[in-house]
């Protein structure tokens, strides 16, 4: 990552982020950031497999997250691969980080998963939304962690005239780059 990393900068929670939907339409999401990957500049978000983020992902497995700090004036848009780390994942390493993002979750949050199928016609039965609390340790399997591998890193500091704009980007070595461009 860049060397003023995303990671030293007060983050918010939230982040916008834009797979392309289906047919190739921009959809926008906010998700919530949950760190970065161990050892990697991949950031960390959870999603459920059954909503229509985990399809999106499949059909395009490139996204972009967007922050925004008021304290700072600064944006950073942030472009990568993403990779959907599901239940049947072959990989121990990420199957371990996926574990591992679940029980850092709050109950309230895990307990999210076990409701109703995402985008569906709300169910009619309010006990659905208050299911038993799912495992603490185990994750259900629409329980899915998604990892986004960034290659490049717009930067851009909205105080000063003129205002300061830097381009990242990641190389095949995985060395990284550092562009000043207009703003």
């Amino acid at each position: 990552m860049p060397s003023t990393s995303i990671a030293a900068c007060p983050i918010p929670a939230t982040c916008n982020w834009q797979p392309f939907g289906l047919p190739r339409r921009p959809a926008n999401r906010t998700v919530v950031f949950r760190g970065f990957l161990e050892d990697t500049d991949q950031l960390k978000f959870v999603i459920d497999s059954r909503s229509e983020k985990a399809e999106q992902i499949e059909h395009q497995p490139w996204g972009e997250a967007c922050w925004y700090f008021p304290n700072t004036r600064e944006q950073f848009r942030i472009a990568g691969y993403l990779t959907l780390v599901r239940s049947s994942s072959a990989d121990s390493e990420r199957e371990i980080a996926r574990q591992k993002s679940w029980q850092e979750l709050s109950d309230a949050a895990r307990v999210q998963f076990a409701w109703p199928h995402p985008g569906e016609t709300r169910a009619e039965d309010a006990g659905a939304f208050s299911p038993p609390p799912p495992d603490a340790v185990s994750p259900l399997p629409n329980f899915c962690l998604l990892l986004l591998d960034p290659v490049q890193v717009d930067r851009l500091e909205l105080r000063g005239e003129p205002q300061n704009r830097w381009l990242y980007r990641r190389d095949s070595s995985q060395s990284w780059s550092t562009l000043a461009i207009n703003p």
